[in-house]
C-alpha cells in the first residue's frame, strides 16, 4: 500500500476518532454517568444539549418599552443641562422642567439669558433640538438621531442584561435572541416555574440614591396635600418578622438622583448584625469617589436607597464612606435577597420589559419526540442500508460504511460546538442520511457510465469520482447557503435544524468523496480487480 493511501487512511481514522472523543461525554451523561478522575481532565466538558422542544421548559417573549428608555435618557440629559446652566456665566434666574415624553421647558426671568443658553446647547448638547422658542421660554427635545440611537442601544443593552441574568441564575443551555426591534425570545430548558423566570428577567433593577427631604413638610403631609416641587413620595416595605404583617412607610425624597447603580461591580448576600439578610454592594473607582463625595457633603442627612421606585433603606450618613462599600437592608427573605443580588450584579435593564408571550413545554413531549425521532431515524437508516447493499452490491457496502461513519462525525461536531439539539435538528439529521447516500449514488452511476464506455476498474473509479465531484459540490453548496439563511433569520428550533443540516452536509461530502474513494483505491491497490461489483 502506498504512503498516500496510508496517509488518507490515517486522516479518516483521525476524523472518526475526534468525533468519538467529543461524543463520549454526551454518551456518558445520557446514561447518568460523568467522567471521573483522569478521564474528567482528558475528556471535553461540552456535550450535546437538548432544546426546549425535547427537554421541556419555558418559552418567553419579552417586550421592551423603548419609549420609556428614550424618556428616561432625555430626563437625565435635562438634569445635566440644568447643572451646566447653573454653573455657566450669564445664565441665571431660570426654571427647567421635564414635561411628558422627551421634552423639557426652560423659563427665564431675564430674556437676555436665552442666547447664552442656546449657545451652551449648541456647543455641548448636539443631541438636543429646539422645538419652540418664545420670548423667555424654550421648549427642548431630542433629535431624531438621538432617539434612534437610544432605542438601538437600549435594545442591545436589554438583550445582554437578560442574557447575563439568566446565565448568573444558573439556567442550563438557555437560548436568548432578539425578535424584531423591541422583543427578546428567551427559551429556558429544564425550568418549570415561569413566575420565577419572569421575576428574574423582568425586574428593571434601577438602583438610585436619593436624599430624604429635610424640609418642614413631612411625608404624611405630602401624601395629603401633594409633595412640594422637586420632591416625591416613595414607600419602604417593612415586614414584621413575628406577625408577618407588611407595613409600608412613606418617605419624602428629593427627585434629584445623587448616584445610580451604573458603577456597581459586585453585589452579594451577607448577614447583618442581627442575622438578617442584607445585600452588600461594591462600586468601582468612579463610583467610590462619587459615594465618598456624597457622604462627605451630606453627612448627618438620610440617604435613601431606591430600587425600582421602592425604598429599601434610608440610613443616616454618620461618617464618610471612602471605600465604595454600601449595603441594602430591608424586610426580605434570604431568597429575595439572593434574587436582588443576582439582578444587581447582572446589571439594570435600561427599560421596563413585559411578557408578551409565555408557554410552558412539558418534558413528556420531549421524551416522546426523541423516541419517535430515533425510531424514524433507525427505520430510515435500515431501509437505506438494505437498498444500497441490494442495488449496488459490494459498492453498496462501501456506501453503507460511509453512511455509518457520518454519525460519530456529525454528533461529535455538535458536541464540540456545544450545540443544542432540537426536534427539527433530529429531522435534519435524518435528512442528512438521504443526502449522504445521494452523493454515493451520483458517484456510482458515473462509475457505471465509465464502465459502459469500456474503461477498466482504475479508469472507471477515477473518472466516476472526478466527474461527480463538481455536481455533488454545487448541489450541496446551494443547500448550505439556504441553511445559513435559515440559521441567520430563524428562531431556536429552525436554527437547530440549520446547524444539523450544515454539519451533516459537510460530513456527508467528506465520507462520500474522501471515505468511499479510500475504500475503492485500497481495494484496487491490494488485489487485482478485473470487475467492480456495482
Amino acid at each position: 500500500m502506498s504512503k498516500k493511501l496510508i496517509l488518507r487512511a490515517l486522516t479518516l481514522a483521525l476524523v472518526l476518532g475526534l468525533g468519538l472523543y467529543y461524543l463520549l461525554p454526551t454518551l456518558l451523561s445520557s446514561s447518568g454517568r460523568r467522567p471521573e478522575g483522569v478521564w474528567a481532565k482528558i475528556l471535553p466538558a461540552k456535550t450535546i444539549n437538548l432544546g426546549l422542544d425535547l427537554k421541556g421548559g419555558i418559552y418567553l417573549v419579552m417586550e421592551i418599552d423603548l419609549q420609556v428608555a428614550v424618556d428616561n435618557s432625555f430626563r437625565r440629559t435635562a438634569d445635566e443641562l440644568r447643572r451646566r446652566m447653573t454653573e455657566a456665566d450669564g445664565i441665571s434666574g431660570f426654571t427647567l422642567q421635564s414635561g411628558p415624553g422627551a421634552e423639557a421647558t426652560v423659563e427665564f426671568e431675564d430674556p437676555q439669558a436665552v442666547e447664552p443658553t442656546l449657545e451652551l446647547i449648541d456647543r455641548q448638547y448636539p443631541n438636543l433640538r429646539l422645538v419652540r422658542r418664545e420670548a423667555a421660554k424654550l421648549t427642548l427635545g431630542y433629535t431624531s438621531e438621538a432617539e434612534e440611537e437610544t432605542r438601538d442601544l437600549t435594545a442591545r443593552q436589554a438583550l445582554e442584561t437578560i442574557r447575563n441574568r439568566v446565565d448568573m441564575f444558573g439556567v442550563a443551555e438557555p437560548d436568548i435572541r432578539p425578535q424584531g426591534r423591541d422583543r427578546v425570545v428567551v427559551q429556558l430548558p429544564g425550568l418549570s416555574n415561569p413566575q420565577e423566570a419572569v421575576e428574574l428577567i423582568g425586574k428593571t433593577a434601577v438602583l438610585e440614591f436619593k436624599l430624604v427631604d429635610d424640609g418642614p413638610i413631612t411625608a404624611e403631609q405630602a401624601l395629603k396635600d401633594g409633595p412640594p416641587p422637586g420632591t416625591e413620595v416613595l414607600f419602604e416595605r417593612q415586614l414584621d418578622p413575628v406577625t408577618n404583617i407588611e407595613r409600608r412607610t412613606p418617605h419624602l425624597l428629593r427627585r434629584q438622583v445623587m448616584m445610580t447603580g451604573d458603577s456597581l461591580v459586585d453585589s452579594r448576600v451577607m448577614r447583618g448584625q442581627m442575622g438578617e439578610p442584607q445585600v452588600n454592594m461594591t462600586f468601582d473607582g468612579r463610583g467610590a469617589r462619587e459615594f465618598a463625595d456624597i457622604t462627605t457633603r451630606y453627612k448627618g442627612r438620610q440617604l435613601a436607597i431606591v430600587l425600582d421606585g421602592q425604598v429599601y433603606s434610608a440610613p443616616v450618613i454618620r461618617s464618610v464612606i471612602p471605600d465604595g462599600e454600601a449595603y441594602i437592608e430591608g424586610s426580605f427573605t434570604v431568597e429575595e435577597a439572593r434574587l436582588l443580588a443576582v439582578v444587581l450584579r447582572a446589571g439594570a435593564l435600561p427599560a421596563p420589559v413585559s411578557v408578551a408571550e409565555e408557554r410552558t413545554v412539558g418534558p413528556s413531549l420531549g421524551r416522546d419526540s426523541i423516541r419517535q425521532g430515533l425510531t424514524a431515524g433507525l427505520a430510515g437508516l435500515a431501509l437505506i442500508l438494505a437498498f444500497m447493499l441490494a442495488y449496488y452490491r459490494w459498492s453498496g457496502l462501501v456506501a453503507d460504511l460511509a453512511l455509518v461513519f457520518n454519525f460519530p462525525i456529525i454528533l461529535g461536531a455538535l458536541a464540540c460546538f456545544g450545540a443544542t439539539l432540537t426536534l427539527p435538528g433530529i429531522f435534519g439529521l435524518v435528512l442528512t442520511l438521504a443526502m449522504a447516500v445521494d452523493a454515493n449514488v451520483l458517484i456510482f452511476e458515473r462509475i457505471r457510465e465509465e464502465i459502459r464506455a469500456g474503461k477498466g476498474p482504475n479508469g472507471a473509479v477515477n473518472g466516476g469520482f472526478n466527474r461527480a465531484f463538481w455536481t455533488i459540490f454545487d448541489s450541496n453548496l446551494t443547500t448550505v447557503l439556504a441553511a445559513m439563511v435559515l440559521y441567520q433569520f430563524g428562531t431556536g428550533p429552525i436554527r437547530g435544524f440549520a446547524v444539523t443540516l450544515i454539519i451533516g452536509i459537510v460530513s456527508s461530502m467528506f465520507t462520500a468523496i474522501f471515505g468511499s474513494r479510500l475504500f475503492f483505491d485500497a481495494a484496487l491497490a491490494l488485489r487485482r480487480v478485473k470487475r467492480i461489483s456495482i
